[in-house]
């Protein structure tokens, strides 16, 4: 199932590679590409100026009311607008998988092995590389020293005293989130080293899973016929690279804990800001064969040639004692720190390392409360864990690796899955804790429905779920900074059900207590240019919240639109409910959610504008695709209304409310007849039912509504026959898939029946990566599963290896020239094909048994 450019494109990552040397036990999947390798295409991200004149007059309202907005934002109040058309962020061909767990911030650790992404303050990036942020290695034989270099391809204007510009062509990057490999061959040394970056994330781990740290694991391979002495160093920037890291007041110092029969020694690097605080830690493990020693402090500027002697001398740091003094304003400080062993000739050896940092407390931009991290539940919240922290996991690595191995393996050995998906489908997970992602106790005094108590439709002030699992929350994307935004968690929420369900149902536990809520302030609402309200009642919040606010106090950071547009999100709303009770089986989940989920559809029923069972958009498509204009009922909404009429039906079942059911059911009869006579076209579902030119476009995602019915175990309630579904997913890759983009981009949008795309909308022309690994989820339940694999190949082939777009998954791109919005929260429903394989796996063993025990009937029967 795997095409042959797809080959020739991953084949090219590697193609620079000049060494015979392939590591030490790096696994055979995943995404590899060689530190020399350069990508060709060189893409643009979208901006205002890329929106055509035609759109532009169609829009020329919006446009000036977001301009006099983002003047506002940016010029007056000096803060990030939210979604910046402007200052969009320019592609970066140089991430690699980050570091840490979920919740606690991360560090993005590049291909070539730059620390290269920041985002220590919650949901707020940095994208600096700090370029004393480095390994170097140290062989020594015989007491001399006989080789030191940098392990870096850079060749920088500062720290000259240094030995850059290591060959790229004897190294490359393995990446199978959430560990990644590199292996460098030490040209002329008969020496490989190997990388191994070990991040916490675990699936059903609510412990280990939120800790702020990473391992290090180096392996050393001498195939020299004699030992050499072996020492790497660690350099690390008290800072981000960031303006702060020049405020003064920062200091480092070395320290040594020992607990449990095992010793961790290294250097703590606090970082003293009046806001959001924090402590770096570089840590080592003692060991008998092991030497561990550090330099406190050293300044990251001018040539360094003295801590470059230093280790150059012994293969080892001079070790002072006590702290460094507070840095001067203006000024930087870093640490190193360095292990040494032996390798004997024709062996193997190893050193580890830990990077973690402690940020316990985190304000966000109004500074208006203070928020408590997860991890702080098991490492205390006084600042002082970076030891505690580099202890356990330099002692429990082996565990996390462990239960890594058993979560992975058995889709690693699927040899019926092919090497691309692998890969996609484990390194697009980087998201879950790289989206800006915070995880924090619910404080005391939370209520999380504002006092509407279940008796008049509202939650228990502190869900038990939230109490005991806290509060989860991550960006639409890091250039997208909104916590939670619904439409877009609609497709990204199968990576945490399957995966981490309890943070899933605690966010949901968090929106459906802000349903209930109503916030009567009046609000431009920049497309329409009205004035409305800014939170309406059983309304489902299009998001919780802008990171330079107040995110969980104030819903609703979006202002494109108002509530009334949002037609889509209530239906997400009662989708998902009921998809995560068929994961969970969670009964008191679903027993809470029951007077909501009948609350948003009541709200939706004024939709219904002709009472003929189906609801009917007008001005936009709905909240996902919000540039399209549609009139009358269309397929993406008035499938995700039958659909959830469906669930709805299902689940007044499950809670005894037949009277209920009979209701839904007689919505559902009526609106289905409507759905197919207004819409079905003989092919596929028209994109709406005006009769406008372009109303019968083919909308790639036009199976939405069917695809969670499937996802849910609820394919069999017919609201869309399945001939038909398999008809539209037929003509969707025909068009969308094949006839774009020589098949090999995934699908488009929209497309016209002729074969060639709309261009109706600034988002009708584009590639959603997010939807397209969601129609491959539904081709893949509706047996098309080679269709669906090839249409979800074009995205990883586009993303992954020609774009130069690794751990940065863009919402967007076009067929040529741009991408919109890096680092997407989106494509996580990668995770949706997986549970549509695991589904079809099961219908076939059940097939199967029916088989065996009706032909167990057939043998009796003749024998009797």
């Amino acid at each position: 199932m795997t095409s042959e450019w797809g080959e020739k494109s991953s084949a090219d990552l590697m193609s620079r590679y000049v060494s015979k040397e392939m590591g030490y036990a790096v696994p055979k999947e995943g995404w590899r590409i060689c530190l020399a390798h350069e990508f060709k295409e060189k893409r643009k991200p979208f901006q205002a100026k890329d929106v055509s004149l035609s759109n532009v007059l169609d829009h020329i309202g919006l446009g000036i009311r977001y301009l006099k907005w983002w003047y506002k934002k940016t010029q007056v109040e000096k803060k990030a607008p939210f979604i910046d058309m402007f200052r969009a962020q320019p592609l970066r061909q140089i991430y690699g998988a980050p570091l840490g767990g979920i919740g606690g911030g991360t560090i993005t650790r590049g291909w070539r092995g730059e620390f290269c992404r920041w985002q220590l303050n919650p949901g707020m990036y940095h994208y600096k590389t700090v370029t004393a942020n480095q390994f170097t290695v140290c062989l020594r034989r015989g007491g001399q020293t006989v080789y030191q270099q940098v392990l870096s391809v850079e060749r920088p204007p500062t720290l000259q005293g240094w030995n850059w510009g290591y060959c790229g062509e004897y190294a490359f990057y393995h990446a199978l989130y959430p560990r990644a490999w590199t292996v460098y061959h030490l040209p002329g040394q008969n020496v490989t080293l190997t990388c191994r970056q070990i991040s916490p994330v675990i699936p059903h781990d609510y412990q280990d899973s939120s800790l702020p740290v990473a391992v290090f694991v180096w392996d050393i391979e001498n195939k020299n016929d004699y030992a050499l002495d072996v020492s790497i160093m660690f350099t690390l920037v008290n800072g981000s690279g960031h303006k702060d890291d020049k405020s003064g007041g920062h200091w480092n110092e070395p320290f040594h804990l020992e607990k449990e029969g095992e010793a961790v020694s290294g250097v703590l690097l606090h970082h003293c800001t009046p806001v959001n605080p924090y402590t770096l830690c570089i840590a080592a493990r003692e060991q008998p064969d092991r030497e561990v020693s550090h330099q406190t402090a050293f300044s990251p500027r001018g040539t360094c040639s003295g801590l470059w002697s230093d280790l150059i001398t012994d293969g080892r740091l001079d070790s002072p004692t006590g702290s460094s003094p507070p840095t001067p304003k203006g000024e930087k400080v870093a640490a190193a720190l360095a292990v040494s062993c032996s390798v004997q000739a024709q062996s193997h050896n190893s050193l580890e390392f830990c990077l973690a940092w402690d940020m316990p407390t985190i304000t966000f931009g109004s500074r208006e409360r203070e928020h408590i991290r997860r991890y702080t539940r098991y490492f205390g919240t006084k600042g002082d864990a970076s030891p505690s922290l580099s202890h356990y996991a330099l002692t429990h690595y082996r565990q996390w690796e462990k239960s890594i191995e058993e979560w992975q393996r058995p889709i690693l050995q699927d040899s019926s899955l092919p090497s691309w998906y692998k890969s996609a489908l484990f390194n697009e997970l980087y998201f879950v804790v790289d989206g800006g992602t915070v995880w924090t106790e619910l404080p005391e005094d939370a209520d999380v429905s504002d006092g509407v108590r279940s008796e008049n439709g509202g939650l228990p002030a502190q869900p038990a779920v939230i109490k005991e699992f806290g509060r989860f929350a991550y960006l639409e994307g890091q250039e997208y900074r909104m916590y939670n935004t619904y439409d877009v968690h609609f497709y990204a929420s199968f990576a945490l059900i399957m995966l981490w369900p309890k943070l899933a149902l605690s966010m949901q536990y968090d929106i459906a207590g802000s349903v209930v809520q109503q916030d009567p302030t009046e609000r431009l609402h920049l497309m329409s240019g009205r004035y409305s309200p800014v939170k309406a009642k059983n309304v489902v919040p299009h998001d919780i919240g802008d990171p330079d606010d107040e995110p969980w106090q104030r819903v609703n950071a979006y202002l494109i639109h108002d509530t009334a547009d949002w037609k889509d999100l209530n239906l997400k709303f009662v989708l998902q409910v009921y998809r995560d009770f068929h994961v969970t089986q969670d009964t008191q989940y679903l027993r809470d959610m029951w007077p909501i989920c009948q609350a948003v559809m009541e709200s939706e029923m004024k939709f219904d504008l002709d009472g003929d069972g189906l609801i009917e958009n007008s001005g936009y498509a709905d909240q996902t695709y919000d540039g399209w204009t549609v009139t009358g009922p269309s397929a993406y909404c008035g499938g995700l209304w039958l659909a959830s009429l469906c669930v709805m039906c299902k689940m007044a079942r499950l809670v005894d409310k037949e009277e209920t059911y009979q209701r839904y059911r007689d919505i559902l009869d009526r609106g289905s007849t409507a759905f197919d006579k207004l819409l079905w076209n003989g092919k596929y579902y028209n994109y709406d039912s005006s009769g406008r030119d372009l109303s019968n476009s083919v909308m790639s995602d036009q199976c939405a509504g069917h695809w969670f019915l499937r996802a849910s175990g609820l394919g069999d309630y017919q609201a869309f026959p399945k001939e038909k579904i398999q008809s539209a997913l037929k003509s969707v890759f025909d068009l969308n898939v094949m006839t774009f983009a020589g098949g090999q981009m995934g699908a488009v949008n929209g497309m016209r029946p002729e074969g060639v795309p709309d261009r109706s909308s600034v988002q009708s022309d584009e590639v959603w990566i997010g939807v397209v690994y969601g129609l491959a989820a539904t081709m893949i339940h509706e047996g098309m599963v080679e269709e669906g694999m090839r249409t979800a190949e074009g995205c990883y082939r586009t993303v992954w290896e020609r774009l130069g777009m690794a751990f940065q998954t863009p919402e967007a791109y076009c067929e040529k020239g741009i991408y919109r919005s890096l680092a997407y929260m989106r494509p996580l429903s990668i995770w949706a094909m997986q549970l549509a394989l695991n589904t079809s796996q099961k219908d076939q063993t059940s097939s199967a048994q029916t088989g065996t025990v009706e032909q167990g009937q057939d043998v009796r029967e003749n024998q009797s």
